[in-house]
This record gives C-alpha cells, sequence and structure tokens, in this order.
C-alpha cells in the first residue's frame, strides 16, 4: 500500500510543475524582453549623447554652402551610429539595426543664423522582440549647447 501512494504522489508532482512552469515561464520571458529593451535603450541614449557632444564641439560652416551643413549632418550621424564621424566599409554600429537614416540632427540657431544649440534623437528604430515589436520615435534625443567655432566663411576640406 505503501507503494501505491507513492506513485500517487509522483502524479501530483508533474502536475504541480506543468502548472507553475505555465505560469513561470511567460514572467521569465518577459523579464527578459523588458531587460532586452533597457538595454538597448540605454545603447541608444548613450550613442545620441556621443553624438550630440561630438556635434556641439564641430566647427559650423553655414556660409559656404548647404553641402557643408551636410557633411556637418552626416558626420554627426556617422559618429552616433558608428562611434566615429568617418567609419570604414566594415564599421558594425553600436545597436544592431541602426543606420544613419534613423538619426535626426537639428540646429537651433540664433535671429542671426549662428547656432546656439544642437539636438541629436532618434527616429523610426525599431527594436524587434519575443513578444512584438518596439519603435522608439524621437526619442532618446539629447540637446546640446553649441559650443564649437561658428567659421560661416570657410568651406569644409
Amino acid at each position: 500500500m505503501r507503494l501505491d501512494a507513492r506513485r500517487r504522489q509522483g502524479g501530483n508532482a508533474i502536475i504541480e510543475f506543468a502548472l507553475a512552469a505555465g505560469l513561470l515561464l511567460p514572467v521569465m520571458l518577459g523579464t527578459f524582453q523588458f531587460g532586452y529593451t533597457f538595454y538597448t535603450y540605454n545603447l541608444l541614449q548613450s550613442a545620441v549623447a556621443h553624438g550630440s557632444r561630438y556635434a556641439a564641439y564641430r566647427t559650423y560652416r553655414s556660409l559656404a554652402g548647404q553641402t557643408d551643413i551636410g557633411k556637418f549632418r552626416t558626420a554627426v550621424q556617422n559618429m552616433t551610429v558608428f562611434g566615429t564621424p568617418s567609419p570604414g566599409a566594415n564599421a558594425v554600429p553600436v545597436v544592431r539595426g541602426l543606420s544613419t537614416s534613423n538619426i535626426q540632427v537639428n540646429f537651433t540657431l540664433s535671429s542671426t543664423q549662428i547656432p546656439t544649440a544642437v539636438t541629436v534623437r532618434v527616429q523610426n528604430f525599431t527594436i524587434n522582440g519575443i513578444f512584438g515589436r518596439y519603435t522608439f520615435t524621437g526619442y532618446p534625443t539629447c540637446t546640446m549647447p553649441y559650443l564649437g567655432r561658428y567659421a560661416p566663411e570657410e568651406s569644409e576640406p
């Protein structure tokens, strides 16, 4: 009779495990998803901060033409995405899936068209997760006062 009682208890343990696993597995996967998304957001925030700091000290050349402003924006986008203003052909982004098209660079100009601040932000970047996709639009963002050299008459080499 003792042997039969043990077999019945063994069956109970399997049922308890199945019920507990049915609750714990989604909780563990949700925790992983939240952690991964938070980790990726922190990487994006760090990249945006580095890009805006780089932009705040770079020389701004406005009267030389729109190509110089375009070069400025491209260099800031590259700094944000790759960690260098002029990446090589095999450069790897600091966050997987991030590209320069996801980075927006805006200048705050005074009434005399002199830059006073620069804002770098992430636009339309999607993280593919276990339970869904999360799209960051407009954040993370970082605004820094412009402390670089204003040289409107120069052209970039």
